[in-house]
């Protein structure tokens, strides 16, 4: 059987992931393939973790990748630190907490949760209350919710676990490279970040960083692993008793990928050798930019994306104190099917944007403004092809006001600055 070439449809991508990715990283994936340990190999490896560092906001000595998608990440970092017993805290406040709550119970932890109404977060004080009242080892919370496209604030959560020695695991997969991540400056112990979102790389690789406080902690069940498979049962009991448990993986342990990562070089895994060429060059070009700059442009798109959708008459799902920059939720209008303006955006205007999960099925439309896809020529284009395409399902709206309050917003700034 003979397969036509392949040959995707041009899209633009207005989803909270994946989104758009810069022509510069996929030429970067087209380069020649180096061994893992060739040493101009091992020098990208070097260059990525320093560019990673800056990018967490941190002086972390490990700030590496995990090969696979976002989840990976969680689960490296989940598995490697969580012991069968161990009670975990995870607030909740959309989908992917939920996630964490899977992983975690895997793990065979103690699972606690917090609640809010999704498209709301917690005030900083209930969680650090929650923190001293249940006294975990570990807690994990997602940063950006893109199911809800709310965003927690961080600040104070990390003193609050330091209070008690419990460790703060953070899911920045949706922030990172978009909003502020400021790790040491916010004490989050271990942060996962994904190369999909607002990093605009393909997926394929998550990012994780991790302090001393971490690492001790791997050290002591990198410890229970050689008592474990040493040849006297005695010497493995006598570990397993004073220490613990454990890690349960193989290919997501910390331990042996900080070891790949570090000098030792261990053969741990084939690297990823193109996926990393494109982190690499995403990462320089998001430097490049300048973090600062690039929060700015993030914030200024979205400015004019909902002064748009507001001029369309359509309205914000969730609370606007704590929306997430990258990712904008609108209200479905009543009696419009949501699945069938996705439909003829894509089939019409080559745009996706992204429906919601669980109770917001059908109810919210998620219009993502990350990284390459993050810019005036698509929040121009998106507003005008869903205003078209709502009159086709009969809503009304004033043609044509949907772009004017967009460009009314960029000539604003223009005028400012």
């Amino acid at each position: 059987m003979n397969f036509r070439d392949l040959s995707p449809s041009p899209r633009t991508l207005m989803t909270p992931g994946p989104v758009e990715v810069d022509p510069r990283v996929l030429r970067a994936m087209s380069t020649p393939i180096l061994g893992q340990f060739d040493p101009e190999f091992t020098d990208l490896m070097n260059e990525t973790m320093t560019m990673l560092r800056e990018i967490f906001m941190t002086k972390n000595q490990w700030a590496y990748t995990v090969d696979g998608t976002s989840r990976s990440g969680l689960e490296a970092v989940l598995v490697s630190l969580i012991e069968s017993g161990d009670k975990v805290l995870v607030p909740l406040y959309g989908r992917f907490g939920h996630l964490l709550v899977e992983i975690v119970r895997r793990c065979g932890a103690e699972v606690v949760t917090l609640e809010k109404d999704w498209g709301t977060v917690f005030a900083v004080e209930e969680i650090a209350a929650a923190i001293r009242q249940h006294r975990p080892q570990l807690v994990a919370i997602v940063h950006g919710e893109t199911s809800t496209g709310c965003m927690q604030p961080l600040d104070g959560i990390g003193l609050a676990c330091r209070e008690i020695d419990a460790l703060l695991v953070v899911d920045v997969v949706a922030t990172i490279g978009g909003v502020e991540v400021a790790t040491d400056k916010w004490l989050m112990d271990a942060v996962i970040g994904g190369t999909q979102k607002c990093l605009s790389v393909p997926a394929g690789l998550s990012l994780v960083s991790y302090n001393e406080r971490v690492e001790s902690k791997l050290l002591k069940r990198k410890r229970i692993e050689q008592g474990l498979l040493s040849d006297s049962s005695a010497v493995s009991s006598s570990f397993h008793d004073l220490l613990g448990s454990p890690i349960r993986s193989n290919y997501l342990d910390l331990c042996q990928l900080q070891d790949y990562w570090g000098p030792a070089r261990l053969n741990h895994h084939t690297e990823a050798t193109s996926m990393l060429y494109a982190l690499r060059e995403g990462l320089r070009l998001v430097l490049q930019e300048g973090l600062q700059d690039r929060f700015e442009r993030h914030k200024r798109h979205e400015a004019a994306l909902m002064n748009g959708i507001a001029a369309m008459g359509l309205t914000l799902y969730g609370d606007p104190s704590c929306k997430m920059p990258v990712v904008t939720c609108v209200n479905i209008p009543d009696g419009v099917n949501g699945e069938s303006v996705r439909a003829v955006l894509l089939s019409e205007f080559g745009i996706e944007i992204a429906s919601s999960f669980g109770p917001l099925k059908g109810r919210i439309w998620r219009i993502g403004t990350m990284g390459y896809s993050c810019s005036k020529r698509n929040v121009l284009l998106t507003l005008g092809a869903l205003e078209a395409v709502l009159t086709l399902h009969g809503v009304k709206v004033d043609a044509g006001a949907a772009v004017q309050a967009a460009m009314n917003t960029y000539n604003k700034e223009a005028l400012w600055s």
